[in-house]
């Protein structure tokens, strides 16, 4: 089969296209930015990209168009492929009914922690011989890759709230019907689809709703939000982590379930946020045949994920991380982690409020709060439709705002001391700030 993808270059979209060339499937695709990295990574797999929408594609004459939610009706290619009644589907849909459709799939759901979680849980498979296949928002280090297709039934997805495509508004995640689920948290996000938070119940809702009786869900019993998911209606088995009750973590890092110790987690991953991603991800492979102690040593040995708290490297005594936390609540526990791991050393925490409900400025009362455990704050302003000067008021003079990203960048090097931790945190590219702050620090 030739499919050809529109809007190619996102995360999800280049998973698909590597897990459809994977399968056997002639594969070409098209996007409005086609660059580097990702377009590098499907060019070395042998998928043909083609940068923008133009109609002349139609004479590919794929079997099907694959359609990312980054296209939208008056799309060009898009207008013409309804206008010849040409087969489309959404890459949701198409991953479930091409890939998904028998085996055993793992999805991990949730408003933060998805990525992660989704790697832990594909590396303890992994690990224990199971050879799993899977798609993941992100590059888990222990694999290199952020997509891969097996022979092995166990399938593991980071399952996303998000929407499907314009024809289609529902969550991606009520395609894949897994036979695990995560439900890891859930708050409000996502402001340019949803109205409030009881909007996203409702999909998670939905999700539950195709999890079979003899399935699993794992959720984290501390979330209110999940709590009355599950109580609009559930007849899966549920194990809940962070409770008593259930699936916890001490502060030795002790696994207990139901109060009984199932043994002790030995890594180097910072924040409590880990600890419960980590007990999410052994729940739900205990359910696929992975003993909790096979588990446990499998995360000792767990590199995480590409962009989660990386070391960009170190000049002068000065430690620059890139970290993809863009929600408040990621950007507090990110901090915090941080935190505990350096104790009284200085946090330089650079911020991007790049996501669509932090452009939206939804969040934007809840960012000084988030900061709070950083000793300097810089906010790169551009782009945005609210005053981030005025929202990090609150922070008074240890807060910096620049619409100049230069300026920006200049500022943070000229107060960067040995010593201190420069923590940068976005969901985009930044504008390269990382090398170009390891360069000006350097004295280049």
């Amino acid at each position: 089969m030739h499919i050809h993808i529109l809007g190619i270059c996102g995360t999800f979209m280049g998973g698909i296209a590597a897990l459809a060339k994977q399968a056997g499937h002639r594969v070409t695709g098209c996007d409005a930015n086609v660059y580097p990295p990702m377009s590098t990574q499907l060019e070395a797999q042998g998928i043909e990209l083609i940068e923008g929408f133009a109609v002349e594609q139609l004479d590919l004459k794929p079997d099907v168009f694959v359609i990312g939610n980054v296209v939208a009706r008056g799309n060009p290619l898009m207008e013409e492929i309804l206008n010849r009644s040409l087969p489309y589907v959404s890459g949701p849909q198409w991953l479930a009914q091409t890939i998904l459709h028998d085996r055993w799939v793992l999805g991990v759901a949730g408003t933060h922690g998805k990525t992660t979680t989704s790697a832990m849980l594909a590396w303890i498979l992994e690990y224990a011989g199971l050879n799993p296949g899977f798609l993941i928002g992100g590059v888990p280090q222990n694999f290199g890759i952020s997509a891969r297709l097996t022979d092995s039934p166990f399938f593991v997805i980071e399952a996303d709230e998000y929407d499907t495509a314009f024809f289609d508004k529902r969550s991606k995640f009520v395609h894949y019907h897994p036979r695990t689920a995560i439900l890891n948290n859930l708050e409000f996000d996502h402001a340019d689809i949803f109205a409030d938070l009881a909007a996203i119940e409702t999909q998670f809702h939905h999700l539950v709703r195709t999890i079979p009786g003899n399935g699993l869900i794992v959720s984290n019993g501390r979330e209110e939000a999940l709590d009355r998911v599950l109580q609009r209606g559930c007849w899966t088995p549920v194990e809940r982590f962070g409770v008593t009750d259930g699936w916890q973590i001490d502060t030795n890092n002790r696994v207990s379930l139901h109060g009984q110790e199932q043994g002790t987690l030995h890594w180097e991953l910072l924040g409590e946020h880990n600890r419960q991603n980590a007990l999410a991800a052994l729940a739900a492979a205990r359910h696929a045949g992975v003993p909790v102690a096979q588990g446990l040593a499998a995360l000792a040995e767990f590199k995480n994920v590409k962009r989660r708290m990386e070391v960009r490297g170190t000049v002068n005594g000065i430690t620059v991380y890139d970290d993809f936390a863009h929600h408040p609540t990621a950007i507090d526990t990110t901090v915090s982690g941080l935190r505990h791991k350096v104790g009284k050393a200085r946090i330089l925490a650079v911020l991007e409020p790049r996501s669509n409900t932090m452009k939206l400025g939804v969040m934007k009362d809840a960012l000084p709060g988030s900061l709070k455990d950083a000793d300097l704050v810089f906010c790169y302003a551009g782009n945005l439709g609210w005053d981030a000067r005025g929202a990090l008021a609150p922070l008074g003079d240890k807060a910096f705002v620049s619409d100049d990203l230069n300026v920006l960048i200049e500022k943070i090097a000229s107060l960067a001391q040995s010593g201190d931790h420069v923590l940068v945190m976005s969901n985009g590219g930044f504008g390269g700030i990382h090398d170009k702050l390891l360069s000006k620090l350097s004295g280049k």
